[in-house]
């Protein structure tokens, strides 16, 4: 599935790293639960405890496309798992698993952003995501879980 992922969808999961990064900044929510990307939009959802203001959203978005305009490098390493882990510690995962089989991970590198471990396709650089625009936002009480819906322009 992943090999057939367009170059407009290679953006968008792309940005998923990015908009993560942003989320974590604004709202402090490190644990991703899921991820979907379809064509030009992106969902993420998140491990949190509220609904965020409309002030915070504005904030993930406008942070997002700074991180986008500064054209910064993605960077994917490779390693054995455990030297990883001992490196990124849980920082590199999300609520997710790898299967415990997997003992060489990719580890997606946007410095001082957002580090995981992800073997989907990924642009070199930021610059060549796009606009991020946030669509929609919605928080499930009962789960604990924030969804951002974005599209990249």
């Amino acid at each position: 599935m992943w090999d057939d992922f367009s170059e407009v969808e290679v953006k968008t999961h792309t940005a998923l790293h990015v908009v993560k990064g942003a989320i974590r900044k604004v709202l402090g929510a490190k644990w991703t639960a899921a991820t979907y990307v379809k064509g030009n939009h992106g969902r993420i959802t998140v491990q949190f405890y509220r609904k965020p203001s409309q002030e915070e959203i504005k904030r993930i978005e406008e942070l997002s496309n700074m991180k986008v305009k500064e054209n910064v490098p993605v960077e994917i390493i490779e390693m054995e798992r455990d030297k990883a882990e001992e490196k990124f510690g849980d920082e590199m995962y999300d609520l997710f698993p790898i299967p415990e089989h997997v003992k060489k991970l990719k580890i997606v590198i946007i410095e001082g952003w957002n580090i995981n471990a992800c073997n989907k396709p990924h642009t070199k650089r930021t610059g060549e995501i796009g606009e991020i625009t946030i669509r929609k936002v919605r928080f499930r009480k009962r789960k604990n879980l924030l969804e951002i819906s974005f599209n990249v322009e």
